[in-house]
């Protein structure tokens, strides 16, 4: 029942940062629902080899190369998903950004949870 609730707030999450950032352009819960998955799925394969190869930038950044890293995947799933647009560099940053700190989120009251 958490993994359902917390793939709705990411859903939700990426409707609000559709809504809120400009040069980012999210379709429908629909497609914010399908986002989740592929931009989960995306992560997990492509995501984890990027950060592997940029390890050693990493380090030297202190973890600010993983802010690049997320919104080079927010892209990425932008050009294969339709109702998923980003006109903007600037955009997807901020809507990488944003989207990690709504999954950060979720997944802290998906602990919190299990704690009780």
């Amino acid at each position: 029942m958490y993994m359902i609730l917390r793939w709705l707030i990411n859903a939700l999450g990426l409707l609000a940062i559709g809504y809120f950032i400009p040069g980012i352009e999210v379709g429908s819960l629909y497609y914010a629902m399908v986002l989740v998955v592929v931009i989960g799925a995306v992560s997990l394969t492509i995501g984890t080899v990027l950060k592997i190869i940029t390890f050693p930038i990493n380090i030297l950044t202190l973890g600010i190369s993983n802010l690049i890293v997320n919104a080079i995947i927010f892209w990425l799933v932008s050009t294969f998903i339709q109702g998923f647009e980003i006109s903007s560099w600037v955009g997807g940053f901020l809507g990488a950004l944003l989207y990690t700190v709504v999954t950060t989120f979720s997944a802290w009251l998906y602990r919190e949870s299990y704690m009780h």
